[in-house]
């Protein structure tokens, strides 16, 4: 049943063109501020942000780092917005019932949800990696540099950091629709939370009161911004940072993933859908 309620959960989200659009601003987003904005200012074109990155940074040798360094902040928040649609569109559309009705039960569609969610993710960041060795090669080429790429090991890795990473904030998404049963007021509030309030509490309260500063390393974002960090992001990108060691941000990260999705699940059996 579970199966056939995740081949019913996938054909209806591929569909659907908002998560293609989703899809397709991650790889622009990535591509302009991780490859386009340092190479302009490389050449000596751009005094934009990040324009006096190197180019070894831009070299399919930094793939990995270069890639998945926008999944603590700007994929993450698409990624988030990905898994609000997914959950909570029966909700707009007022299909819970309709969908239940079929004789699926709420944990059989929820755990589909989360499975379709696990795999949008793990597509994104397997595009994020495709799209970075295109570029990085392109640079490599346009310079005259050797195509030199990181060990398969390597790839394997940040392919699965940057996974749990944008899986996490996806399942949040997820948590945040089943919660308010909607998509405006909770991708409004994880937004808020992920862009807004996480860098106030790193900027402003963690300089000035020491307990906000322990208050962060057990806190999702500065966890993801500690594993990136690890696998070789550029230091001054958005969200990235060095505050824990990477065998705590990924267990932590990990936890809330299930976290979200434990609440999710638990919060959808209790109440009713409407």
């Amino acid at each position: 049943m579970v199966l056939d309620d995740v081949r019913a959960e996938l054909i209806k989200q591929v569909r659907r063109p908002a998560h293609w659009l989703l899809f397709g601003v991650a790889l622009v987003l990535t591509l302009t501020f991780a490859y386009v904005i340092p190479y302009l200012g490389y050449t000596g074109r751009s005094e934009g942000p990040r324009g006096g990155r190197g180019l070894e940074s831009m070299l399919p040798a930094e793939l990995v780092g270069n890639t998945i360094a926008g999944t603590p902040v700007f994929v993450g928040a698409l990624a988030l917005i990905f898994g609000v649609l997914v959950a909570g569109s029966e909700y707009g559309w007022e299909t819970w019932k309709t969908v239940l009705t079929q004789g699926s039960s709420r944990s059989s569609v929820f755990a589909a949800k989360v499975v379709v969610a696990g795999l949008g993710s793990l597509v994104l960041v397997l595009a994020l990696l495709g799209t970075g060795a295109l570029a990085g090669v392109g640079v490599a080429l346009l310079e005259g540099q050797p195509v030199v790429w990181p060990s398969v090991g390597e790839i394997v890795v940040g392919a699965g950091g940057g996974w749990l990473i944008t899986m996490m904030w996806a399942m949040l998404g997820v948590f945040l629709a089943v919660a308010f049963r909607g998509i405006a007021l909770p991708i409004g509030l994880g937004l808020v939370w992920l862009l807004a309030v996480q860098n106030l509490l790193a900027a402003v309260a963690a300089p000035l009161l020491e307990w906000v500063a322990e208050l962060q390393k057990v806190l999702p974002g500065p966890n993801a911004g500690s594993l990136v960090a690890a696998l070789g992001a550029p230091e001054g990108t958005p969200g990235v940072s060095d505050l824990v060691g990477s065998g705590q941000a990924v267990v932590v990260v990990g936890a809330y993933l299930v976290a979200f999705a434990v609440a999710g699940g638990w919060l959808l059996r209790q109440r009713d859908v409407l």
